[in-house]
């Protein structure tokens, strides 16, 4: 029974030396993936401050840029907006009076011309009768 024992205790041994084993293997792989990450990281941060920070800068400038031409462009659109409105406004007055004026100084020919025909037709039809 002693020899049984001294084989499962060097087994146990062995396995413990093993898990001790894995243990460093696995602290060693997350100091190296630490390492890793820092570079990575620098490298990142680098390209960030070169590349990155300089063209979200001009992104910005041309977004301002196009801002203040939106807003140009709205004020100039309010602005032709309402010149074109108040021109067909003057446009529908002016065409009003020149309607009105025409008519008052035509009244008087059409009414003349109303009243002769009324006449015309009325001797013809008198001497129809006749």
């Amino acid at each position: 029974m002693s020899g049984e024992l001294a084989t499962t205790n060097l087994l146990l041994g062995i396995m413990a030396a093993v898990s001790v084993l894995q243990g460093l293997v696995i602290i060693g792989a997350a100091i190296g993936g630490f390492m890793a990450y820092k570079k990575v990281m620098e490298v990142v941060n680098g390209i960030e401050a070169r590349q990155v920070a300089p063209a979200m800068a001009k992104v910005n400038a041309i977004l301002e840029d196009v801002k203040a031409v939106s807003a140009k462009v709205k004020e100039e659109t309010e602005r032709v907006d309402y010149a074109i409105h108040s021109t067909m406004d003057r446009i529908d007055n002016t065409a009003d009076r020149v309607r009105s004026n025409v008519r008052e100084k035509t009244s008087r020919f059409v009414g003349f011309v109303r009243g002769l025909r009324v006449a015309i037709e009325g001797m013809l039809h008198s001497e129809a009768r006749t």
